[in-house]
């Protein structure tokens, strides 16, 4: 929402050589508010080789997820991902 309403800004600045319905469609956006309970947009955390072994040290989804700040669905499919060859496993440097 946010990203979108930078964009509309961006494009369509003050007296830009725009279709009238697209301006008012661009100034529309900038009054939007984030609803309360509405949380921002999700970005992905990538996985690290350091992550990874810890992960395979704990060998238990539950463990690593508190220790590593994750949820316990995302230490699980990684688990997975490693022991099923999917992701190279991590080296041993």
């Amino acid at each position: 929402m946010e990203i979108a309403q930078n964009l509309a800004a961006h494009l369509y600045y003050p007296s830009c050589l725009s279709l009238e319905r697209k301006r008012a469609a661009a100034d529309s956006l900038t009054d939007r508010v984030r609803p309360t309970g509405m949380r921002a947009a999700y970005t992905k955390r990538r996985w690290n080789e350091c992550e990874d072994r810890i992960l395979l040290q704990h060998n238990n989804p539950t463990t690593a997820a508190k220790v590593l700040g994750r949820t316990v669905q995302s230490c699980s499919l990684r688990l997975w991902r490693l022991r099923s060859g999917q992701v190279p496993m991590p080296s041993d440097q």
